[in-house]
């Protein structure tokens, strides 16, 4: 379903007729005009009301023209709602005018005929008039609330009139004039309704704006705006999106309390939430709920599972999930077999991978380049170059389209089997066909120089990147830092450290450790302690990765004593060593005759070979 779609906007208490409007219903005629407009009162005997209608409703612009330029627009505008003309033929007026003279008419006009269409219920033409204005908006939202609130204490046709233009700002992808309108409805008491707020929420989880969902739902929820399932799934999807797992079962709450009972998308959003956040024992025990509570799982539910079990390198749950799904009767689609032959090319598993493809095809399902790309993967990590490259073949031979995806992969284990010209082959072939290389694509080629220590290199295909247009991202400093900290020249990765703030980047643990790891192999146990600080700072506490790298670092300048004081403290702060960890513990101090005081904290892991 398309929220941004609305089919019809609810007829709420709406009167035949606005006494404001009715000049039986009132002492003079006061045209709506701002103080600062150039409106000027119409002599009503200057113009023959019938004569004027009859021209628009022909659409005799050229005689109406001449009558027009004997006046001015906004005076024959007047005369016409003054006249009580129909709201139609004033519409048409009003857009023939904008089109023909470019005019701009005052706000008090533009809120008046939207008044007077929603008097004759045209909502279809308030929301295209509407949709219209926001696409080039002259007046602002203070003006135009203000102008529709002095107009009358008509809250029903106003409430109607500034829910379509939160939609429409929404639709032309204004979400910050949405978000005033919203939050100005609620200043004059004009009620909205899920059609509009539905879309915002929607656009605000997109752009990943999900503390700002956050308040318009809370907000919603206190005026009391009809909310709907999608409502609840829109914000409770954000939430999952950000890992805020607690405040999605509360909204689910909320959704029970309201009267809605969770759909299969609703266990679909939070199930793929804790699935890409690798939190597969809460998505395991979701699906349990499900089937307990009677909703049955469908083809998307399972796709999640399977999909976060092969990133979570479980495939062999993956499998489970993928039997039971046949067993509940649902037949596996090309992205339930995408995900499992993805999960098992990761794993090594090309064989069973292929045989896969083979079920694939039999029940009748065509591979398509997601499928190849996985498979293209999985030969590469087996080294197999030879038979990458011919899958590389083999799509375009079946009508298929090779993508950045499968260049990239591709590239990549050229690089990594020193194989540099051929990666280069393929960037070239790849702009031939018209596919257009991106920063990984950058990226594997500067890795590739960087192995070979042609670090030169690697920096002229930087600026290569930059001068294409793209810009250079964490990886890409990630992987110079590195390279430069492993050739000696660690100062002139500060610099890079330096320029990554400069550009708005938050340099990783990665960006730091090496920094650390290289000012060691020069020696200076005071710059790399001094990087640590920075990187502490900077809000990226020390990992097992960075005490690991410090502890060897003293190692090998014959501190143990400081060695042996930071794996405490490391031990102190409950992390937990690693293989390397006991690697260093074993070559670097034991083998030393040292004996490291941690009493209680070798969680009797093997330290020899």
């Amino acid at each position: 379903m398309n929220c941004l779609r609305l089919t019809q906007f609810p007829k709420r208490c709406l009167s035949t007729r606005f006494p404001s409007l009715d000049p039986k219903l009132n002492n003079t005629k006061t045209p709506f005009s701002s103080p600062n407009s150039t409106y000027t009162t119409p002599n009503s005997h200057t113009f023959d009301t019938p004569t004027i209608s009859q021209l628009i409703a022909k659409q005799h612009w050229s005689k109406l023209k001449t009558i027009v330029k004997e006046t001015n627009s906004s005076s024959l505008l007047q005369h016409l709602f003054n006249s009580e003309a129909q709201p139609d033929l004033i519409l048409c007026y009003f857009k023939w005018t904008q089109k023909e003279f470019g005019a701009i008419h005052n706000v008090e006009q533009f809120c008046r005929l939207l008044h007077l269409l929603a008097n004759a219920k045209n909502y279809n033409k308030i929301r295209a008039l509407l949709d219209s204005f926001a696409k080039n908006a002259h007046y602002s939202n203070s003006t135009i609330f203000h102008s529709l609130s002095v107009l009358g204490s008509w809250g029903c046709a106003n409430s109607i009139i500034v829910d379509m233009l939160v939609w429409a700002y929404v639709k032309n992808g204004e979400i910050d004039l949405a978000l005033e309108g919203f939050d100005r409805a609620g200043d004059y008491g004009f009620r909205l309704s899920a059609l509009s707020c539905n879309p915002m929420l929607i656009s605000l989880v997109k752009e990943g704006r999900i503390g700002v969902v956050e308040s318009v739902y809370k907000e919603m929820i206190r005026r009391r705006i009809g909310v709907n399932v999608v409502t609840f799934d829109v914000v409770i999807n954000g939430l999952c999106k950000v890992g805020k797992f607690q405040k999605a079962g509360d909204v689910v709450e909320d959704m029970k309390a309201w009267g809605f009972s969770p759909s299969v998308i609703t266990y679909n959003t939070v199930i793929d939430g804790y699935c890409k956040a690798g939190k597969m024992y809460k998505a395991d025990a979701l699906l349990k709920e499900m089937v307990a509570k009677r909703i049955h799982p469908n083809e998307i539910t399972f796709n999640i599972l399977i999909d976060g079990f092969c990133r979570d390198e479980n495939v062999t749950a993956a499998k489970k999930v993928f039997e039971e799904m046949q067993r509940q009767g649902l037949q596996p689609n090309v992205v339930t077999y995408n995900s499992l032959i993805n999960g098992l090319c990761s794993n090594g598993k090309l064989d069973e991978a292929l045989g896969l493809q083979d079920k694939m095809s039999g029940m009748g399902l065509k591979p398509n380049v997601v499928t190849y790309n996985a498979l293209i993967n999985g030969f590469c990590k087996k080294k197999m170059l030879k038979e990458a490259r011919e899958m590389l073949d083999d799509i375009g031979k079946r009508g298929l389209a090779p993508n950045v995806i499968t260049f990239n992969t591709l590239i990549d284990a050229y690089g990594k089997a020193g194989r540099m010209d051929d990666a280069f082959l393929l960037r070239s072939m790849m702009l031939d066909i018209g596919v257009c290389p991106n920063v990984s694509t950058y990226n594997c080629l500067i890795v590739g120089f960087c192995r070979e220590g042609n670090v030169k290199e690697a920096r002229k295909l930087a600026k290569e990147m930059e001068g294409n247009g793209l810009k250079a991202d964490l990886v890409t400093y990630n992987i110079l830092v590195d390279a430069l900290c492993k050739k000696g020249e660690t100062r002139k990765a500060v610099r890079l450290l330096d320029e990554m703030f400069e550009v708005g980047l938050n340099p990783s643990h990665l960006t730091y450790n090496a920094l650390i790891d290289g000012y060691f192999r020069e020696g200076n146990s005071t710059a790399a302690l001094n990087v640590r600080t920075l990187m502490e700072k900077k809000g990226r506490r020390a990992n097992i990765v960075t005490y690991n790298v410090l502890i060897k670092g003293f190692c090998n300048k014959g501190k143990l004593e400081e060695a042996n004081r930071l794996l405490n403290e490391m031990l102190e702060k409950g992390l937990i060593p690693n293989r390397t960890t006991y690697e260093i513990l074993r070559d670097e101090m034991m083998e030393k005759g040292f004996i490291p005081d941690i009493d209680g904290h070798l969680y009797n892991v093997s330290i020899s070979s």
